[in-house]
């Protein structure tokens, strides 16, 4: 198994990022899984916590990973991820976290896989020490449009139902074509 790097990240307002030098182009962020929030680039990660710290394991892979051990993830959601420099996890309240980079390859698309567990046991509370642990397999690949759900949750269920009747706002959207407008009769 590859080597893993973690960091205690301070949370405010219930998120840190996993972000393109710095960029959050939230305008841009799909929400629709509940977890993770894919941008134009990099991704908004949601937590359980409003405010307080988490504890989250970095590591950039070569390519899917191989024999990773999903036991105790309560949650679990693939999503594609633009990088145009440097992927790396930041607290949107106090910068860059002591991570890796999650892109040593360099720009273009990758796949991050968040892995969460104990996002209900405070929620939206202010806590200094939430208990909840996240992490963060990154890897390059071809784009994919689609979150991928391993392992859900209640919350993720209710957040794909409330998010199922809207368009993804996602990189490159383009909404669906108006219907034609209806010719007077001659």
């Amino acid at each position: 198994m590859t080597a893993h790097t973690a960091a205690d990240i301070d949370i405010l307002e219930g998120t840190f990022a996993v972000l393109d030098d710095g960029n959050i182009p939230v305008d841009s962020a799909d929400w629709s899984t509940g977890l993770a929030a894919p941008m134009t680039t990099g991704a908004i990660i949601m937590t359980g916590i409003n405010m307080g710290t988490v504890n989250v394991t970095a590591t950039p892979l070569p390519g899917p990973p191989q024999d990773e051990d999903r036991s105790g993830w309560e949650e679990i959601v693939e999503i594609s991820v633009r990088a145009t420099g440097r992927l790396q996890v930041e607290s949107l309240e106090q910068g860059p976290a002591h991570l890796p980079a999650l892109n040593p390859t360099g720009a273009g698309w990758h796949r991050l896989r968040v892995h969460a567990r104990g996002r209900e046991a405070h929620h939206d509370d202010v806590v200094t020490d939430s208990g909840e642990e996240y992490l963060l397999l990154v890897w390059p690949t071809a784009r994919s449009s689609d979150p991928t759900v391993i392992r859900t949750s209640t919350r993720i269920t209710h957040s794909l139902e409330d998010h199922q009747s809207q368009p993804a706002p996602g990189p490159e959207y383009i909404p669906p074509p108006s219907p034609p407008a209806a010719k007077p009769d001659s």
